[in-house]
């Protein structure tokens, strides 16, 4: 049976598309076991599905911190504890999603001659993918406009896995489980894992003018919803998670910020969405180079959060509402949607015979 190691971590966007490959890589007959950090994000998420190996990792940081003097050597521990899992279980192939714990892993395999894949999941690769990639033997890239960050000869265009559980939703359930009049259309607000404060205040601010046409389903960040707004066709989250399928199911248009795993997530269920990326000014910038790209293909409308206030929600929810089979349409004719499917065949393409 072929073996393969994922790796990636430091967020759940290095993660959750790991997630979704294992199941279609079980089925095809792979062993799969995922190298991560002691303590990250990834082991609660990956931790007792498959076999978890943890390194030592350090922070691949852009800003100056007293760390950054110290974390070198754990980096270098990382690769030394790479080499001793790999060399015991010699997997075929490596699949690295990134974030910091991703580059010892490549370093080590690269040592053993094993291959890896790499997966950028934003428009301009992330540091860690940056160190890595001269140790890559291919690299998957998520949108068209990272084959000019990239050395092409070694690059495929795959989109962003996402899980298909996903795309089983019922919005009958949905109806059942939170009353949803089946006569008004739905708008689902996703702000990320966290929540986006800006985002929650607006829609907020301009509710009366969004019931009076939809009904809204808030997905706010824990902590962040107001159990005193109690208004008839608003229905509050923190969080939701089994559920999700059947919300998507029921929304007619999403209102989101710009992460590829949510980018994904809505073309593959062809969701009209305004996108409202993280400004620059708090990120890298990656989310405004997403929803750019997303824009010029045609799938996304979007508004930055500069310019957004109560009446510039509105006036872009209608222009959204007006214009919602164009953008489906648009939606339906990539083949991005099933990346799972498109990185795989590029895994099994590197991998040893």
């Amino acid at each position: 049976m072929p073996t393969i190691f994922l790796t990636g971590g430091g967020s759940a966007g290095h993660v959750t598309p790991n997630l979704a490959l294992i199941p279609e890589l079980k089925a095809r007959g792979w062993e799969v076991a995922y190298i991560g950090t002691h303590n990250g994000i990834e082991r609660k998420l990956i931790d007792g599905l498959i076999p978890y190996y943890p390194i030592s990792a350090g922070k691949l940081r852009r800003y100056f911190d007293w760390r950054n003097f110290t974390d070198p050597f754990r980096v270098l521990k990382g690769v030394v504890d790479s080499l001793r899992i790999l060399r015991r279980h010699r997997p075929d192939i490596i699949f690295s999603k990134g974030g910091f714990v991703s580059l010892p892993v490549a370093v080590a395999a690269r040592c053993l001659g094993i291959p890896v894949v790499l997966h950028e999941s934003d428009l301009t690769p992330g540091l860690a993918n940056r160190l890595a990639l001269p140790f890559a033997t291919h690299i998957c890239v998520t949108f068209p406009e990272t084959m000019d960050h990239v050395p092409k000869a070694k690059a495929s265009i795959t989109g962003n896995p996402i899980r298909r559980s996903l795309l089983d939703g019922d919005a009958a359930k949905a109806r059942k489980l939170w009353g949803f009049d089946r006569g008004k259309p739905v708008i689902l607000v996703i702000g990320g894992s966290l929540g986006a404060a800006r985002i929650n205040q607006t829609i907020r601010e301009c509710l009366p003018q969004l019931l009076a046409r939809y009904q809204v389903a808030h997905i706010c960040g824990k902590g962040n919803t107001l159990p005193e707004l109690t208004a008839q066709g608003y229905y509050q989250f923190e969080y939701v998670d089994q559920e999700l399928p059947h919300l998507f199911a029921a929304a007619d248009l999403v209102i989101s910020r710009a992460g590829a795993n949510a980018l994904f997530e809505l073309l593959a269920l062809k969701k009209p969405h305004l996108l409202i990326p993280l400004s620059q000014s708090a990120s890298r910038g990656d989310q405004v180079l997403n929803a750019e790209s997303f824009a010029r293909q045609g799938f996304s409308m979007v508004l930055e959060e500069e310019q957004l206030t109560g009446e510039s929600l509105i006036r872009a929810v209608e222009v959204l509402w007006q214009n919602r089979e164009q953008y489906r349409q648009a939606m339906s004719k990539t083949k991005l949607a099933d990346a799972v499917a498109e990185v795989v065949k590029v895994i099994e393409s590197i991998a040893p015979k």
